[in-house]
């Protein structure tokens, strides 16, 4: 294929991912952002491969099949609830990516027209270190962001004292191995760079809590695409350049939704991360304060008689998978005339539109799932608040306590609505360690179960019963 014809099938492509990330920012056109996205990807791959300086087609075609096949393991046995930890564990492996193809034009600089061992271009030298570094971090950070959402790793920050003096020192010296590279290009310098970039990544996310995973998850996403951006200037790549921008400023952006959905800044995120585990508060531990409990049959009763319900899901759902059983109980109460709705909060779940795609595959429409903005004000309004596995997300200390540690973060209105309704299977609190007062409020009823046993329960309630 010719210089000409391989600039245009990379724009192609490139069109494509752009195509796919417009695409994936509505649950309705999801599905097409993502035939773009592979459509994309497999013009770039075929694009690459007629390169006169591909050769080694055996050895690429042996890759393609352990890579493609264990994608394809992966897709068909993953559950939905751990899409988060698994999209952390592809983010390690595009860092270790980048780590592979800059060592690999370090020490053969000929293979990629960068100059020879020892005589490697200045600019390539500068680009190879980002590359590395970014993806030494990104690889590394992955790998504690997975344990941290798979349960392997506590989900409580873990600090030492210094920590963020040694995390600065461990950066200027970070810069300086670039610099002596650069000057001396030496093995050693290479290697430091590695060694320093994989520490930080472990340093950069352990002080992080389960409260900020959300915003760890597109942080970590935004750093492999600069990673893949930075070896793609290596390669002279134009598809790779502008696919790892397009990444990278994403996962930015997405990172600052995510902070402004806490009322955090970023570097309060990676300086002082909060949540993580916590003791779950007895009955004997309630002091002055009562709980109304209840039932399926009385959870049913309240909705049935009620003329507007907001579905407020959160990670409890997830992991209890009841989001096929709760779109049961929406369905039958739509059939009794109650008007049902539901609200997700930004950073509800533990990766951003978790949420989103959970209620996508139990088949609730897209027009009855609202985001935040466009719902809290409708809480005064409504009869019942049924929350499923939410917890900060709801919390109204979050407006009225300036002393709590999520005080400024925009939450659901909950505790405007007639009766709420609290699915959770204990009065534990939520990722960032703070007590829910919701929990005590007269309004307030508290299912304690799985949350799919009571919501297949509500749904036998209501169908025993009549309107």
């Amino acid at each position: 294929m010719s210089a000409s014809l391989t600039a245009f099938a990379y724009l192609i492509a490139s069109v494509c991912f752009i195509m796919a990330l417009r695409g994936l920012s509505s649950p309705k056109t999801a599905r097409m952002g993502n035939i773009y996205g592979v459509s994309g990807m497999v013009i770039a791959i075929l694009t690459t491969l007629t390169l006169p300086s591909v050769t080694s087609f055996g050895t690429i075609a042996l890759g393609i099949a352990i890579g493609g096949g264990i994608g394809a393991i992966i897709a068909l046995k993953i559950a939905m609830t751990a899409l988060p930890q698994l999209v952390a564990a592809f983010h390690s492996l595009v860092g270790l990516a980048a780590v592979f193809v800059a060592g690999a034009a370090f020490f053969s600089p000929e293979a990629y027209g960068i100059g020879t061992v020892g005589e490697i271009h200045v600019g390539s030298l500068i680009e190879m270190s980002i590359g590395t570094a970014i993806g030494a971090i990104t690889f590394t950070g992955s790998i504690i962001a997975f344990g941290k959402l798979q349960g392997i790793l506590p989900g409580k920050p873990l600090v030492f004292p210094g920590q963020h003096m040694v995390n600065l020192g461990l950066g200027i010296a970070l810069v300086l191995c670039v610099i002596w590279l650069t000057v001396a290009q030496s093995d050693s310098a290479f290697w430091a760079i590695v060694a320093i970039s994989l520490v930080l990544g472990v340093l950069i996310i352990v002080p992080i809590g389960g409260a900020d995973m959300p915003v760890v998850v597109s942080m970590l996403n935004s750093y492999s695409g600069w990673a893949a951006a930075g070896i793609g200037f290596t390669l002279a790549n134009p598809a790779l350049i502008i696919v790892g921008a397009l990444v990278g400023s994403s996962g930015a952006i997405l990172s600052y939704v995510m902070c402004k959905g806490m009322n955090r800044s970023f570097f309060n995120v990676i300086l002082g991360g909060f949540g993580g585990e916590t003791a779950t508060p007895g009955m004997e531990d309630l002091g002055d304060r009562t709980v109304r409990q209840g039932a399926a049959a009385d959870a049913a009763f309240i909705m049935e008689q009620a003329t507007k319900v907001i579905i407020i899901p959160g990670y409890g759902m997830a992991v209890a998978q009841a989001q096929h059983a709760l779109a049961e109980m929406a369905q039958v109460l739509e059939e009794k005339g109650v008007d049902v709705r539901y609200a997700i909060h930004p950073v509800a779940g533990r990766m951003p539109g978790h949420m989103n795609v959970l209620l996508a595959e139990a088949n609730v429409p897209y027009d009855v799932v609202f985001e935040m903005d466009e719902i809290n004000s409708d809480f005064s309004s409504t009869d019942v608040a049924f929350v499923i596995g939410a917890n900060d997300i709801t919390n109204p200390s979050a407006k009225t306590d300036k002393s709590s540690p999520i005080y400024g973060m925009p939450v659901l209105n909950v505790e405007e609505a007639g009766t709420v309704l609290f699915i959770k299977r204990s009065l534990a609190s939520g990722y960032s360690g703070v007590d829910n007062p919701l929990f005590y409020e007269d309004n307030t009823m508290m299912l304690f179960a799985d949350a799919k046993k009571m919501c297949e329960d509500i749904v036998k309630a209501l169908k025993g019963g009549g309107h």
